[in-house]
């Protein structure tokens, strides 16, 4: 049976003062009226049953699942007690659902990414689950670039592996993560790069295999945290499972090492919306380039996005290339060549117990 494992456990720091602690990037209204995790949800239903969904969330998230996202039962929610990356993210959900279903295959997809049009999407995730339901390969979900994004790890094909109708499978040759300004240029224009996309198709016996092979240190943990899940120790299991776990992501801990990784050709709009500068790439712009979301006034001004989540008027005399943003009780200003550097404001606001509630 096929399971969608959607993780749901980033900070969105670089959305921030949008995204806060308690309310991060995945649960605002990004690219729709709707939460982002509602929209990802949304996004692979017709495949599955709603029962079949598990989120893989923070513990202090769970609560606010339950409260906004109705349909959404303790069922469909793994909590993590500590963030840990994607590694044992996954491996706790592959845990879980190869006791309920020895043939699980899991669709595993960000809860923050754009992606147009979904009925496509969902043609390449079916080709894919057949595939993987076939044997033991690990599927990743290659995005056609359509500009040098440096912020984004690229896969380099291989030989063809498979011809599905209009879906090609390729071998991977190898992962690259956020290569320099010329590298991602030369990428681009290739045609033999993809962008890793971070959706991926696979079975769990197969995932789990990979760890064990790969992960010695991570396989063991879970094993041991297998015999506690439906028990009135698995929370307490759980919490030490991430204690001891290793905090490294799928691609680094897997998929760079595996000689199964198959690659999927996607020719699909998709976007990790990583940070306010995407705003620029899927909102409307005005003549002189600017984004301009709630009340706003602007003259000789150029190139600059504006976010007003509130009450009260953004006016701006004279300005470029900046992101200017105010949320309740936070006005940010920086230049857009810097926007990947707003954690460094947050790592700021840590050091002073007065500024750590704008956090």
């Amino acid at each position: 049976m096929i399971y969608g494992v959607i993780l749901a456990g980033g900070k969105g720091e670089r959305f921030w003062p949008l995204s806060r602690t308690q309310l991060p990037k995945q649960f605002l209204s990004l690219t729709s009226d709707k939460m982002m995790l509602e929209e990802t949800i949304d996004r692979i239903l017709p495949l599955l049953p709603y029962e079949n969904i598990r989120i893989v969330t923070n513990d202090n998230m769970k609560q606010f699942i339950l409260d906004n996202l109705k349909p959404v039962s303790e069922q469909n929610i793994l909590s993590e007690p500590y963030g840990r990356n994607t590694g044992v993210a996954i491996g706790l959900a592959a845990t879980h659902l190869i006791k309920e279903d020895k043939e699980a295959v899991l669709i595993v997809l960000s809860a923050d990414h754009l992606i147009k049009p979904e009925e496509k999407l969902r043609k390449i995730l079916k080709a894919g689950v057949d595939v993987a339901s076939s044997g033991d390969y690990l599927i990743t979900i290659g995005v056609v670039p359509t500009r040098p994004e440096t912020g984004y790890g690229y896969i380099k094909l291989g030989e063809v592996f498979k011809q599905a109708e209009d879906i090609t499978f390729y071998k991977v040759t190898k992962f690259t993560e956020k290569p320099k300004t010329a590298i991602a240029h030369e990428y681009c224009y290739s045609h033999n790069y993809l962008w890793n996309s971070g959706i991926f198709i696979w079975s769990a016996q197969s995932i789990l295999k990979s760890i064990k092979k790969y992960r010695p240190n991570l396989s063991p943990l879970l094993k041991i945290y297998s015999k506690y899940i439906g028990t009135n120790k698995e929370l307490e299991a759980r919490k030490e499972l991430y204690e001891n776990a290793e905090d490294i992501s799928v691609d680094f801990a897997i998929l760079e090492k595996a000689a199964n990784v198959l690659t999927i050709k996607a020719d699909i709009i998709w976007d990790d919306i990583g940070g306010w500068n995407a705003l620029a790439r899927y909102k409307k712009v005005d003549f002189d380039n600017n984004v301009i979301i709630g009340k706003a006034v602007v003259l000789d001004t150029y190139e600059t996005i504006l976010y007003n989540d509130g009450d009260g008027l953004i006016a701006c005399l004279g300005v470029s290339d900046l992101i200017i943003v105010k949320v309740n009780d936070v006005m940010m200003i920086v230049h857009k060549t810097r926007a990947d550097e707003i954690k460094e404001i947050l790592s700021k606001l840590k050091e002073n117990e007065d500024t750590q509630k704008y956090l």
